[in-house]
């Protein structure tokens, strides 16, 4: 496994990070267990989390939000020193006025909780979920400024920022001398490519870091979804994910996607694998984030990611993108 460095930190982290948003809300604990024990084997030292992710997402029930924390804190035990955690704070989770946001209220209150569930001293990385228009930047970054002088998150970062939105809070930081956001996690992948246009050259002169999340289209590009075929039972897009649906209905979508299945044929890999390892590869990228909730997807779709996509299937990836204009 390849180890990259965060943005200008000193810190390494695995050019493939383990997304458990499946965990305790899709699997149990025991699947979850076998799927970290088999990221740890491979090298995978990043986890990611968030403090929404549970089953309350999908039944609006608060008391199963984080269950994704709980099942971690629950398997991880001695092995935590052998991992760096990544976890978000900003959304509802609870019926409160203050349960949401990044209030210096919410931030410290969000943060002791995950800690209880992941059963740690502290955050490895510690992300702002999204833009939270309702706080000023101030009180976020001093409030968790006094986090990582208290020895409770070691950096922090942002999630689903715009450009502009991390400019500015970089430069509230410089101005008080606060820590500054260090990496950025937002979705990146051959169908969704929108952070190349400021986010991706923003990143390169700023030397902040991107964690690249959904790098399988949502799952588009597992190549369980076909024109004119209900989608199987048990995916996102049964469940009704709106996000998933938004990019389903773009035109030429599917036409796109068997062309990408021709490129990954020709190579002898599977759709799955091209579209991770154009993802895991990108120069600009420095941990590519999967989702497993199967310990043999994890294995298959990692096979080729240390493998190198030529030149001219880099141009090929790039001509399709650009014929179908998604």
């Amino acid at each position: 496994m390849e180890y990259r460095r965060l943005g200008r930190t000193g810190l390494k982290v695995s050019k493939v990070s383990l997304g458990t948003m499946a965990f305790g809300r899709w699997i149990d604990e025991n699947a979850s267990a076998q799927i970290l024990d088999k990221s740890i084997d491979l090298g995978i030292n990043l986890l990611d989390t968030a403090d929404i992710y549970g089953k309350g997402m999908d039944n609006g029930n608060f008391d199963q939000l984080g269950e994704s924390e709980t099942v971690l804190g629950n398997t991880l035990k001695q092995k935590r020193r052998d991992v760096l955690i990544s976890t978000k704070l900003n959304n509802r989770m609870g019926p409160l006025a203050n349960d949401q946001g990044q209030s210096r209220y919410h931030i410290l209150r969000a943060l002791e909780a995950s800690l209880q569930r992941l059963q740690t001293d502290y955050i490895d990385i510690l992300h702002v979920h999204r833009f939270d228009p309702n706080s000023r930047f101030e009180e976020s970054l001093r409030a968790l400024d006094d986090l990582i002088t208290q020895g409770k998150v070691r950096y922090i970062a942002c999630s689903n920022f715009a450009a502009w939105q991390i400019a500015k809070a970089h430069g509230i930081s410089m101005l008080h001398h606060f820590a500054r956001y260090e990496s950025i996690q937002t979705e990146y992948s051959l169908i969704s490519r929108k952070i190349e246009e400021e986010i991706i050259p923003f990143a390169k002169s700023e030397e902040v870091g991107i964690l690249a999340y959904s790098p399988l289209g949502r799952g588009i590009l597992t190549g369980k979804y076909s024109a004119g075929s209900p989608p199987p039972l048990d995916s996102r897009l049964a469940s009704g994910e709106e996000k998933l649906k938004e990019l389903i209905d773009q035109k030429n979508i599917f036409e796109y996607v068997d062309t990408l299945d021709e490129i990954a044929k020709h190579k002898g890999w599977n759709l799955p694998q091209l579209a991770f390892n154009w993802v895991a590869n990108h120069p600009s990228v420095t941990s590519a984030i999967f989702g497993a909730s199967k310990v043999m997807h994890l294995e298959d779709t990692l096979k080729h990611v240390d493998d190198q996509l030529s030149a001219e299937e880099l141009v090929q990836i790039d001509k399709a993108y650009q014929d179908i204009k998604l």
